[in-house]
């Protein structure tokens, strides 16, 4: 187990210092930093001086050695429209988008599963026919217009839901959450299911598919032959099997939540990390489109290290497979 972690660990390592060297380019290809923050008016001794503050005069593999020095403290350098520490703008946007991405992926998990148990156990009632037709709709829509849909009828014609923004939040340190006030909790229901909508059908899918293969196997027929209900053979047996392969794609998908969220928060105009992502496009501030490009490697790499270590714990295989190796 140990070696295992530790193999994927060393992995991961690659893998960010990869992600940092693809980042750290785009100071050096996307455009001149000086230029961005001094101007066309800016003196040649302007221009020389903050050539030396920022370290630019210096070969390329000493600016790389130190920009993953400053990565690994969480230090991204300055912002080039707002000339503030990138690190401290970041820590501004996080809360707002981990709170939506953990309410999505909530509801994408607990609702796809559910409904995909659902779909399986009973695919011939007109309720699971139709939750397979809402699937499809899930799947196909693309997430701005699920968001503009949601909009129109529960913002603008009904007029229950807000429509932009994160309500109210309340500051516990330097973290600002919504789920405390009621403003909050009402401007996390529109954005979480246009995010969340997504995964939840493809779950569905997913679990739905899988529990039909498992309770076509033979150990399931054997489960029955032995007398046990069906709420043993479905739930004690069928869904844990079913799982196994539903994890690593779920993992996956919830590391597309954080990753794509820029979609959701650009239509809900929802203050995270996914709209500075998309200002900083706009205004080509270089440090924040590579501190977001890093941290979500960085999400990506531990929701991937999580996934190996659940699917190394449920699946009892892999742990007999490797004491056989070991011996």
């Amino acid at each position: 187990m140990l070696a295992f972690i530790l193999r994927r660990l060393a992995q991961a390592a690659l893998v960010m210092l990869t992600v940092g060297l693809i980042a750290f380019s785009l100071f050096r290809f996307v455009g001149d930093p000086v230029l961005f923050m001094l101007g066309q008016e800016a003196t040649p001794e302007d221009r020389t001086r903050l050539t030396l503050l920022l370290g630019l005069d210096q070969p390329f593999y000493v600016q790389y050695a130190g920009f993953v020095a400053r990565a690994v403290q969480g230090e991204f350098g300055i912002s080039l429209r707002q000339v503030r520490p990138v690190s401290g703008m970041i820590l501004e946007r996080l809360p707002a988008t981990l709170e939506l991405a953990l309410v999505a992926a909530v509801l994408a998990l607990v609702a796809g599963i559910v409904m995909g148990v659902y779909t399986a156990l009973r695919r011939n009632s007109w309720f699971s026919q139709a939750l397979l037709a809402l699937s499809l709709i899930g799947v196909s829509l693309p997430t701005f217009l699920i968001g503009i849909l949601l909009i129109l009828v529960f913002a603008v014609l009904l007029g229950w839901l807000p429509s932009f923004g994160r309500g109210e939040t309340v500051d516990l340190g330097w973290w600002s959450t919504g789920f405390l006030t009621a403003s909050g909790l009402k401007a996390l229901i529109l954005p979480s299911i246009t995010l969340g909508l997504f995964q939840m059908t493809l779950i569905q899918r997913l679990v739905r598919t899988e529990m039909l293969e498992v309770l076509r196997t033979d150990y399931i027929k054997f489960a029955r032959a032995r007398g046990l209900s069906d709420r043993a053979v479905h739930f004690r047996h069928a869904l844990k099997n079913t799982l196994v392969p539903v994890i690593t794609i779920t993992g996956l998908q919830l590391g597309a939540i954080i990753a794509f969220a820029i979609i959701t928060e650009t239509v809900f105009q929802w203050p995270g990390m996914g709209l500075l992502f998309i200002q900083s496009v706009q205004f080509a501030d270089i440090p924040v489109m590579a501190a977001y490009l890093c941290l979500i490697a960085l999400f990506f790499v531990v929701i991937n290290l999580v996934v190996d270590l659940l699917y190394y714990a449920v699946d009892p295989r892999l742990r007999i497979d490797r004491a056989a190796a070991a011996h």
